[in-house]
């Protein structure tokens, strides 16, 4: 082999993510031995990120129905065929070690974080979708909704960089999109309205931060860098860099922030909904007080 060879294979090998995976994983061995099953079948018996991942997230979704073996050799191939997977996968994880004050170690959100494994599974659902292979993939959003109370269905488009803190709760319908760093939180609903075939749920933009409970209904769009309060229902496009809050949502004020997904405060005061501007004359969106 060139030097030259070398040198670029040494490039691709590296791989902070994986590395920083394994060495929260051999800690765990030293601090809690009882866990030393899990930690080296789950990860140190793997020899790259995307076969741990693959492997631990089958575990979690075995059943009598479809085997934890099935469904990892079907992974296999899914991130043959599209390794973009991982690279989202690295994404999502640096996204909730760096969002999640709960979350320490890079190792946490693979082994033990539903939310995290909830959107790994919907991106090998989504893949298994475009594939051709919908009843797979119908399949793993059944089973995920059992597994981890997420429900996502397979055609979402969804980007890198997603924050699901807790997951609990989460309904996305089918024509929803979500982009990229975007964090979500629990009991979120981005629904639709009525029951016709077509483009019916809402289209969120880069950046977002929607609170615990908010509910997005149509097929409107959240833009870019905006925030969505705790408990709200949003039922018209928000304006990129806003903070909307209420029931209904309506504009309460700036986002707070360049990117509220990034910085995870979903706190909005009874002030800043007491003391925004009115619109009541306006279709556009204004405040109204929380229910």
């Amino acid at each position: 082999m060139s030097a030259s060879a070398k040198k670029s294979s040494s490039v691709q090998s590296i791989d902070p993510v994986w590395d920083a995976v394994r060495a929260g994983a051999r800690q765990i061995i030293v601090t809690e031995p009882s866990l030393a099953n899990l930690v080296i079948s789950a990860v140190l018996n793997h020899e790259t990120f995307e076969q741990a991942l693959a492997h631990r997230i089958a575990a979690r979704l075995d059943h009598e129905d479809v085997s934890a073996d099935i469904i990892r050799q079907t992974f296999a191939e899914v991130i043959a065929d599209t390794p973009k997977i991982g690279t989202d996968a690295r994404v999502d994880l640096a996204a909730t070690l760096e969002r999640d004050p709960a979350c320490h170690r890079a190792v946490e959100p693979l082994l033990y974080f539903k939310g995290y494994q909830a959107i790994q599974t919907h991106r090998f659902a989504h893949a298994l979708f475009l594939a051709g292979r919908r009843d797979f993939a119908l399949y793993l959003q059944s089973r995920a909704s059992q597994v981890f109370q997420v429900d996502i269905n397979p055609a979402v488009r969804i980007g890198k960089g997603i924050m699901l803190d807790h997951g609990t709760g989460l309904v996305i319908g089918e024509t929803a999109v979500v982009g990229d760093n975007v964090s979500l939180l629990q009991g979120i609903t981005l629904g639709g309205t009525g029951k016709a075939d077509q483009d019916r749920h809402p289209k969120i933009g880069n950046g977002v931060l929607i609170g615990a409970g908010a509910k997005v209904l149509g097929n409107i769009k959240v833009g870019d860098c905006s925030r969505i309060g705790a408990g709200s229902v949003v039922l018209k496009e928000v304006p990129p860099r806003t903070t909307v809050a209420g029931v209904p949502a309506k504009v309460i004020g700036e986002a707070g922030c360049a990117q509220p997904a990034l910085v995870m405060d979903q706190m909005i005061l009874v002030h800043d909904l007491e003391t925004a501007p009115s619109t009541a004359n306006s279709d556009s969106p204004g405040v109204a007080p929380s229910a």
